[in-house]
């Protein structure tokens, strides 16, 4: 089979399927080895770069999805009468900043961290399929882990969680004595 025919096998997959489907279940569904499944989607991301195209190739970590163009999405919020989703909170920023760099986390180890209660916090954070349960720890009580989730990824435009910003190490971080020192020397 040809790259172009290829491709229209993975196309119509993904097209299908509307959720994302990772490399290996799209090897399993058409049956061909992972360099021929790699090289349809590589066609496949270059074709819909052209501009006469509504959508594109998005990965997901190892997953792909069919998705539409941010340039369209005007479009296809008013075609659907799709109501802008409301911006995120400083609190549920917080939330999803320390759950991306320590995942999995629990409830009380973000309320350890914020120094304040985040139960609905998260809450609201998993209705908006931003956070998940990703099981339960072998610790007393048992608590439940949360990570992110490929709409995390979505919604912040990373293709994974390697592409999250550097936190700045322990030395480059400004300390409560550099604060009062800068204090003293305005005054």
């Amino acid at each position: 089979m040809d790259v172009k025919d290829l491709a229209a096998h993975i196309e119509a997959v993904l097209f299908a399927s509307g959720e994302p489907i990772s490399l290996e279940k799209l090897m399993a569904a058409l049956v061909i080895p992972k360099k021929d499944a790699e090289d349809g989607l590589a066609y496949l991301t270059e074709k819909y770069k052209e501009r006469d195209f509504g959508i594109e190739l998005q990965r997901l970590e190892n997953s792909y999805q069919l998705a539409v163009k941010k340039e369209f999405s005007d479009d296809v919020k008013a075609a659907l009468e799709i109501k802008k989703s409301t911006a995120l909170s400083p609190a549920a920023m917080e939330v999803l900043t320390i759950a991306a760099y320590n995942q999995p986390v629990t409830k009380a180890f973000v309320e350890h961290v914020r120094g304040v209660d985040s139960s609905s916090v998260v809450n609201s954070l998993v209705e908006k399929d931003l956070l998940c349960e990703t099981g339960r720890l072998n610790l007393p009580g048992r608590p439940v882990a949360y990570k992110t989730t490929e709409n995390f990824l979505r919604a912040f435009s990373l293709n994974s969680l390697s592409e999250l910003p550097k936190l700045p190490k322990q030395n480059e971080q400004l300390s409560f004595e550099d604060e009062e020192q800068a204090q003293n020397t305005e005054n």
